[in-house]
């Protein structure tokens, strides 16, 4: 069986301005929450080629104090209604919601279920018996393509890429197989191939 992976913000829905915070980030409210132009598209091109759809996303809002775990949720819930609406099907979700230096306790450490950890990818793997070989992790972070690289499955970077983000990569050694402006342009690329 063979996967997509998809990193949450920045590729499922757009990120957002912060301003009480000053910089751009994930969404801290439902209503902040919108889908990329074209994902939809590009998910149901993806289930047509019968990978898993798997999401696999840090999400440290909680433990930075942002939001609550319950505001989390809600915006999770407006995710899973949007795509509900067009029919499609997000086979699974796996979070990691802890931060190093995370403002609540709880959530304060290094774990290994943060990306670049593997932690979250190989739980996945074990429960749907992935062929890592066959599978692909598209995200817009370094820390994406490196783990990507640690698992052993393909990567697609999505964004521009600029002197310094290939700098970044090459510092990392992690530069990814493909590289694409958005989610819809990956999943034509994959559908043709």
């Amino acid at each position: 069986m063979k996967a997509i992976f998809l990193d949450r913000d920045g590729v499922i829905n757009e990120m957002i301005h912060v301003p009480e915070h000053d910089f751009v980030d994930s969404p801290v409210k439902p209503s902040q929450f919108k889908l990329i132009d074209g994902v939809k598209k590009a998910i149901k091109i993806l289930q047509k080629l019968d990978y898993k759809i798997i999401i696999i996303s840090n999400q440290p809002g909680i433990a930075k104090g942002y939001y609550t775990k319950k505001t989390f949720d809600k915006i999770q819930e407006k995710m899973h209604l949007e795509f509900h609406r067009s029919k499609i099907i997000i086979d699974d979700e796996f979070y990691c919601l802890h931060h190093p230096n995370a403002k609540l306790k709880e959530y304060r450490k290094k774990c290994k279920c943060r990306k670049p950890g593997i932690d979250l990818i190989l739980q996945a793997k074990k429960k749907y018996e992935l062929d890592m070989k066959l599978s692909y992790f598209i995200g817009d972070g370094v820390v994406d393509m490196q783990a990507a690289k640690i698992a052993g499955c393909n990567s697609i970077f999505i964004g521009n890429i600029n002197s310094t983000i290939t700098n970044l990569f090459n510092s990392k050694k992690c530069f990814p197989d493909h590289i694409f402006h958005n989610l819809l342009e990956a999943s034509k690329f994959l559908e043709s191939k």
